[in-house]
């Protein structure tokens, strides 16, 4: 396993982590002084700024991208459809323009809420049916445009309202379905705060092997947790052995960046400077 503790040239940053105290350009110019190498970019602050803006200051400031976040949500109804699989085409050309080595899809649940305004559902089993379907449909347009595609498995808590595909073997059973040759355009990005509970993890993470493993994010779970979306916690304030996930990661080749994703109410209110100092010191001590 990789030794971190000299420095932090594998640390990414998710720009979700300190959305609050800044718009990208501020996140970018941030990183920049802490010389944090890489970033991954949601998709509503590149559109605050402007995609040529954003291409600007990631190409100005030296930086690269461990991913681009989002693209999926893919579960709608009928009259919805047609606009989700154009706004995954636009994640795709946006990612391009930025420089992203994948796209992470986090791939919604039940269609009122993936897609608001659609016919209401409980209907899950046809849910993962239509995200293996759209997957597949995206995967055609974003391998013209050799752009990976990396499924995010969520936490069940998410499973109704963000993504119904809730484990690693899910994200790899539709990673086997649609790209059996494992030409490296679809694998899994796997965020510890989703998959540290799960008894089948570390089988599941040597089947994805080095060509399926796209992604790796870091954070930690609180206890108690008092919002199950907006309160993640630092590094080495929670539960989650985060060394031991990442070995199984590197293990099997991985050697991309730790991606630091932290949705937080209570680091959202800090000033950026002092969030970024926190994830550098836990990426050299915790990760």
């Amino acid at each position: 396993m990789r030794d971190f503790s000299g420095d932090h040239r594998w640390l990414s940053l998710n720009t979700a982590t300190v959305r609050k105290q800044g718009d990208l350009v501020a996140i970018i110019d941030a990183c920049a002084r802490h010389g944090i190498r890489a970033i991954d970019p949601w998709r509503d602050q590149v559109a605050a700024v402007g995609l040529d803006r954003a291409v600007r200051a990631v190409r100005d400031a030296g930086l690269e991208l461990s991913g681009y976040c989002r693209g999926g949500m893919f579960t709608a109804d009928a009259a919805h459809r047609i606009e989700a699989r154009d706004d995954n085409r636009r994640a795709v050309d946006e990612a391009k323009a930025l420089g992203a080595p994948c796209i992470v899809l986090v791939v919604g649940g039940l269609p009122q809420y993936s897609r608001p305004g659609s016919e209401a559902s409980k209907d899950i089993v046809a849910a993962r049916t239509q995200v293996h379907d759209a997957i597949a449909e995206m995967l055609e347009y974003a391998s013209a445009a050799n752009m990976p595609l990396a499924i995010e498995p969520l936490h069940p808590a998410y499973a109704a309202d963000r993504a119904c595909v809730n484990t690693t073997k899910q994200a790899l059973d539709i990673c086997d379905q649609l790209d059996p040759q494992r030409t490296g355009a679809l694998g899994v990005a796997l965020d510890v705060y989703h998959i540290w509970w799960d008894p089948e993890l570390m089988p599941q993470i040597a089947r994805a092997g080095k060509d399926r493993l796209l992604a790796f994010h870091v954070c930690d779970w609180l206890v108690p947790t008092k919002d199950i979306l907006n309160d993640r916690g630092m590094m080495g304030d929670g539960i989650i052995d985060i060394k031991s996930v990442r070995a199984a990661v590197e293990a099997q080749g991985f050697a991309g960046y730790s991606e630091i994703e932290i949705f937080s109410n209570d680091w959202w209110e800090g000033p950026m400077d002092e969030v970024l100092q926190t994830c550098i010191a836990r990426h050299r001590t915790v990760v």
